[in-house]
Order: structure tokens, then sequence, then C-alpha cells
């Protein structure tokens, strides 16, 4: 039997994603998120085999999530269920641990594949995505890439998420369970060492990286 939790912040869309995987004889769902910080959380409590995740969700994102639980809980395999086809994402969710990346346009049928693909320790992409290229693409940005956003903490890069969709600084402290002066300090840390002196430029940081839309 293989556990899975399913973290996306669309409910409608999780009870879909239940009741096409529930159909399969060897999966089992054992928790559901409705936000990155939730989805971290519950893999940590429940170990799941499998985390089947969205990309854009609140809070913190999940290409933010796959990076804290490569490390925290790398034997828990992320298999990414994305509307996005570009390059660009695909290669971001490998990168930063992800094992499968399956299309939301695609077949039921793959996303269950894919499932077992990762569940045995392989890798899994939707059949429409050239893996040939993606490695390649892969290998000549990892050559040349510092990309500021990975010189930041852990807590910065959860602060940048909530920060770049609106949440104020004791919104933000609710929910990480700081000080509104401790996410002050976190805030004007990350500013600093992604070169951004505005709000306004902190967005337009987070629209290129994929952490809020454009």
């Amino acid at each position: 039997m293989i556990n899975i939790v399913l973290a996306d912040d669309h409910n409608i869309v999780r009870k879909g994603i239940r009741a096409v995987l529930c159909d399969e004889s060897d999966f089992k769902i054992i928790g559901e998120a409705a936000d990155g910080l939730e989805a971290i959380n519950l893999v940590e409590k429940l170990q799941p085999e499998i985390l089947v995740l969205d990309l854009m969700m609140g809070g913190i994102n999940g290409l933010e999530v796959t990076r804290q639980l490569h490390k925290k809980r790398p034997e828990t395999g992320i298999v990414v269920l994305s509307m996005h086809s570009n390059e660009a994402y695909v290669l971001d969710a490998l990168r930063s641990g992800a094992r499968g990346y399956v299309l939301k346009d695609n077949t039921t049928e793959e996303l269950a594949r894919a499932i077992r693909e990762v569940a045995c320790g392989h890798r899994y992409l939707s059949s429409v995505l050239a893996e040939r290229a993606i490695e390649a693409y892969a290998g000549k940005t990892m050559v040349n890439s510092q990309d500021p956003y990975d010189q930041l903490t852990t807590r910065e890069r959860e602060i940048l998420h909530m920060a770049a969709q609106g949440f104020s600084n004791l919104e933000i402290a609710g929910r990480l369970f700081i000080s509104p002066r401790t996410v002050e300090t976190h805030r004007s840390n990350l500013m600093h060492k992604l070169g951004v002196h505005s709000h306004a430029e902190l967005l337009k940081f987070a629209m290129a990286h994929g952490i809020i839309p454009s």
C-alpha cells in the first residue's frame, strides 16, 4: 500500500484527485493540506511515501515546500501536479528535489503511473515533457546559476513567499509563531540579500522566480 498526502489550495481539485486515486487498490490517502506550511507539517507528522503537490499554493509555494521536504524528509517522494508545462517550472521542481512532474491536463492513469514509479525510487515526467531536453537545460543552467534566492535561509524564504502574497508582518508572525519584530528583521535581511529596496522590487523578484503568478 502506498500512503499519500495531497496538497492543493483548491478544495474541489483536492476532492477530484482524492476520488481518482481512491479508485486504485494500492493507494491510501492519509492526509490533505490546503497550503504549503500545512503540507510540510503533515508530511513530517504522517511520513507518507508520496506527496502529490500543486506548485502554486498559499503561504509558501510548492517549490519551497519541495525544497524543505527534500532536506527534512527525503524518504517521501514528491510528485508535482501542475498546470505549468514551461521548462523553467519543471527544472526548478527537479532541482528542488521533486521526483515526478505531471501536468494537470494529463490522464488520471498517468498520475497513478507517476506515483508508482516515484514510490519505487524512479523519476517520472509527463510524456509530453522532453526529459532529455530538460536534463540538458538543467546541466547548462546549474553550471552558471548564482541565484540569490539560494542564499536565503528557510525562514527568510517563507517570509518572502508570504510578503509577496500581501500578508502583513503581523499576519506572517501569526502563521510562523514568531514575533512581528522577528519578521521585520528577517524581511530586512532577505531584502538586503536579494538586492531589493522596496516592496515593488520584492514583488518583481517574486514574479520572476515563480513565487507568485505574473
